[in-house]
């Protein structure tokens, strides 16, 4: 099996939002996840915990999207401003029917953001809300003048507007978000988005309308069809992106399966519904280019990841669950898919960032731990901002069950200031797998780093009592051949490779 790169042929830019976070007011994420209070005896600034805001700038987190999912069609804005004490409170009715207090609103998601030093994805109340508390919103946040709202924030604290990067009209409106009809919500987006003002033109609000769910294809299709009848094509931001939702459910919505208890046949089971990842966007997009062929509309994933059964004791509604080395195996795979789609992906957020789904970290009161999640995601950092190289695998077999055939190992290879990085992932659960890498120039490479995501037994995880049982170690499986390497790839392993 060889791995050839050419890296002299460059396939496009790797959006660093690609390795975008997800935060919703779901459980455990917000509250005691990120954010404590500034009262709390858990160290933090201005109420977001210290542990977790330098564990999460470790990874280069480089957008966040919040405050929801199905809790934004829910969310009304002007509840979480102003003095904590005399904010409005509501029962959460998506996730667990607990007392939202909202003492995390604006204010602290845009402080959170300028501490992670991220940018800002802030998704709008289309299922309940109103054009005009939705154009409020963005006159509070991104307006630097004399108006109502940006007196109001100012009032509020806070006298320079902040910076929303990107603004959603809406969050799966086919199903949590209203239940419409994708014609129905493509008129709605058209008239929601002509309310987001660009108060300031040099750093304008990026829009996203809700895409669809798995292989929705005909929603896609009736909603690009309806945004782009009898609109001006050349309107700057008229839509900037669409999203696409897709969670991998190895025994189906009703029977999740465990996260931490699986058989081989489940292990691929799940691979191969990650997989599917490829296939969906390759579907979207074929729809896309029909109505955009420039490619001037990005595609979001802004929903992704692993969803198990909630680990044995904990709330249904809060969605807790662990992370193995097959939530590793899955971040790489989807992540090297995202990196071969960058000129269409412009931007994916796991689900979720603290305790909730595929989480990259868990908390437990004063405890914070990494997942194998999060061990992938600071390797794969380096291809934030990188140029995508062409690159394929050659004389590769299969691995799977009877049900899943995959191949035996994926990749992605990428180059920034004169680095390469190639991300490998070896599918098979028990067996080892060989691979020469090819580069395009006759010399000696350079292994710069090299890195490893992998463990004795795919079950094993992360525990508050061994927090580091799963975690990146320096990858030594390679030797230097002519123009390039030969790797040894352990079983169910994600691999990092630098060369200059």
């Amino acid at each position: 099996m060889k791995l050839v790169i050419n890296e002299k042929h460059t396939l496009g830019r790797i959006e660093p939002e690609v390795y975008g976070h997800f935060s919703e007011h779901l459980g455990r994420c917000i509250y005691e996840g990120l954010y404590v209070g500034e009262d709390s005896d858990i160290p933090n600034v201005k109420g977001m915990r210290k542990d977790v805001v330098e564990a999460l700038k470790e990874i280069n987190v480089p957008v966040l999207r919040w405050p929801g999912g199905c809790f934004a069609d829910e969310y009304h804005w002007m509840d979480g401003i102003g003095e904590k004490s005399k904010r409005k409170k509501m029962i959460n009715t998506h996730w667990g029917g607990v007392m939202e207090d909202n003492s995390f609103g604006t204010h602290e998601f845009m402080e959170l953001c300028e501490q992670l030093g991220c940018k800002t994805y802030v998704n709008g109340n289309l299922g309940s809300g109103t054009v005009q508390e939705m154009s409020q919103w963005v006159e509070y946040m991104t307006f630097d003048g004399v108006s109502p709202m940006a007196d109001l924030r100012k009032a509020n604290g806070r006298e320079k507007p902040f910076k929303v990067d990107y603004f959603a009209v809406g969050n799966e409106n086919w199903g949590c978000g209203g239940n419409m009809h994708p014609e129905y919500y493509g008129h709605l987006y058209r008239q929601y988005q002509t309310y987001i003002r660009q108060y300031n033109p040099e750093k304008p609000v990026r829009k996203i309308a809700c895409g669809p769910n798995n292989d929705d294809y005909d929603w896609t299709d009736k909603v690009m069809k309806t945004c782009f009848d009898r609109c001006q094509k050349e309107q700057h931001g008229f839509m900037d992106l669409i999203s696409l939702h897709y969670y991998v459910f190895p025994g189906g919505w009703n029977n999740k399966g465990s996260a931490t208890q699986f058989d081989e046949d489940c292990w691929y089971t799940t691979l191969g519904k990650a997989y599917l990842m490829d296939q969906y966007i390759k579907g979207h997009v074929a729809i896309m280019d029909k109505y955009d062929p420039e490619k001037k509309v990005g595609l979001s994933v802004d929903e992704w990841g692993n969803w198990f059964d909630v680990e044995p004791g904990t709330n249904p509604g809060f969605l807790y669950q662990q992370s193995t080395v097959r939530d590793a195996l899955v971040a790489g795979i989807t992540l090297n898919i995202f990196n071969k789609h960058c000129d269409r992906v412009k931007m994916a957020c796991i689900a979720q960032m603290i305790n909730v789904l595929q989480a990259v970290i868990l908390t437990e009161n004063e405890k914070m731990l990494k997942t194998p999640t999060y061990h992938v995601f600071h390797m794969f950092r380096h291809h934030q901002g990188a140029e995508l190289l062409d690159s394929c695998i050659l004389g590769g077999g299969e691995t799977g069950s009877e049900e899943w055939k995959l191949p035996d190992v994926t990749e992605s290879v990428s180059v920034k200031d004169g680095i390469i990085t190639i991300t490998l992932n070896n599918l098979s659960m028990t067996e080892g797998k060989e691979l020469d890498i090819e580069l395009s120039e006759d010399r000696a490479y350079e292994v710069v780093e090299a890195n490893i995501v992998s463990s004795g037994d795919v079950h094993d995880h992360n525990t508050f009592e061994e927090p580091d049982h799963v975690a990146e170690k320096a990858f030594t499986g390679y030797e230097s051949i002519k123009r390039g390497l030969k790797v040894a790839l352990p079983a169910a392993s994600v691999v990092e490779i630098r060369v200059r």
